[in-house]
């Protein structure tokens, strides 16, 4: 008790800390966060939370005959777009659609059931509002 105060202002990092903190971001999307912490940014973002709702819907068949049709019969049947196509091996193709829950539920359900009179069906699926790591997974369709 009875000493001073002493303060002492830091007026950047150390030169041998300098190359972490003005490394690049990495994100991890599998598992939705960042690789490394950078107390530099905003921590009050939720990165992983869609910022507008909107569905998605996946309709895997084994056969591109099946598929183009379920596909062809989606977007004929409610208001969807085509954001994402995988081909998988095996003759395995999945398209991905996007747009608001409900239509993308009726694309989904008309498409599945136009391909599956052409081929086997493999999975139809919708995922509302999904994290938008989930976007960098796919392979965009080509404009």
């Amino acid at each position: 008790m009875g000493g001073q105060c002493v303060t002492t202002v830091l007026t950047g990092p150390a030169d041998a800390g300098l190359p972490a903190v003005l490394a690049p971001r990495e994100y991890q999307p599998l598992i939705q966060q960042d690789v490394v912490f950078f107390p530099h940014e905003s921590q009050d973002k939720e990165p992983n939370v869609a910022a507008e709702p909107y569905a998605i819907g996946l309709i895997e068949t084994q056969g591109f005959t099946a598929v183009i049709e379920g596909v062809d019969t989606a977007v004929k049947a409610a208001n969807v777009e085509v954001i994402a196509k995988e081909k998988l091996g095996g003759g395995y193709v999945t398209v991905v659609l996007k747009g608001d829950v409900a239509a993308v539920t009726a694309a989904v359900e008309a498409g599945r059931d136009a391909a599956e009179r052409l081929g086997t069906i493999i999975s139809a699926h919708v995922i509302a509002r999904p994290s938008p790591a989930i976007l960098t997974l796919l392979t965009p369709v080509d404009p």
